[in-house]
């Protein structure tokens, strides 16, 4: 069972955490100013300065930007992974504007190619540091040009539905566009640019993180774990491991 991963960078001026997906419950005021990104789609209720509790659905690459002492309830059954990073007060004031309440974006492919590769540093024997300073401070810079408005994501629920539930088959662009309603490029533009990513790009990650969690929590083959994650070979798999992560399968399971 994986648990929290931390890393401190900058001089221990910011934390990184990356959060695995499990069912959570937290109520707290903000100690510390953070910006998360989902790596995961992730449905359920919050509260985010206020005492009406309103259902989410939020997409994988939404950046939150949430200032000390707001109150913050969230809750869901399921979760999901999330990259989370807390800055001190100093070092905060110095790179990001002042704000008084949470304010996030969505649909930016840089903020999600960010997550990724801090994620893949995380998960590394050995971090290199400066890679994940780097990284850091490419995310904390896209968060001065965040607004509290961004894509709707009522309009894919139905296409990100139909993935969760059907990622081991093949599945076809006309499939997705006949269930968001649209012709096939129509579908193509609009899930990429709300997304950040293409539907194939997003389809990979949901068969990536099906292929972990089945390596965390079973004693299954790597080969069964593959075809039931919906990737075409073992090696097929492997390789998105690779690329995603930065070790094997093999490696991965090593690790618990």
């Amino acid at each position: 069972m994986p648990g929290v991963l931390n890393q401190h960078v900058l001089g221990g001026r910011v934390c990184l955490q990356l959060l695995p997906r499990a069912a959570y419950s937290v109520c707290d005021p903000a100690q510390s100013l953070t910006l998360g990104v989902t790596l995961e789609r992730q449905q359920g209720v919050h509260a985010i300065d206020s005492d009406r509790r309103v259902d989410f659905d939020t997409l994988p690459g939404v950046l939150a930007f949430t200032p000390v002492g707001v109150e913050v309830f969230s809750e869901s059954a399921s979760g999901g992974e999330y990259l989370l990073m807390r800055l001190d007060k100093p070092f905060a004031s110095q790179f990001l504007p002042a704000v008084s309440q949470r304010v996030q974006s969505a649909g930016d492919r840089q903020v999600l190619t960010l997550a990724r590769e801090i994620r893949r540093l995380i998960l590394t024997p050995q971090p290199d540091l400066m890679a994940l300073e780097q990284a850091a401070l490419g995310l904390i810079d896209q968060a001065p040009v965040m607004t509290k408005y961004g894509p709707d994501a009522k309009a894919f629920g139905p296409v990100l539905d139909q993935i969760a539930e059907q990622f081991h088959e093949p599945l076809t662009l006309d499939q997705l566009a006949a269930t968001y309603g649209h012709n096939e490029l129509r579908f193509l533009r609009d899930f990429t640019r709300t997304m950040g990513l293409t539907p194939h790009a997003y389809l990979v990650e949901v068969r990536l993180q099906a292929a972990r969690r089945m390596i965390e929590h079973t004693n299954l083959p790597l080969a069964s774990i593959a075809l039931d994650a919906g990737f075409a070979h073992q090696s097929h798999m492997g390789s998105v491991f690779r690329k995603h992560l930065a070790m094997t399968p093999s490696q991965y399971r090593a690790r618990f």
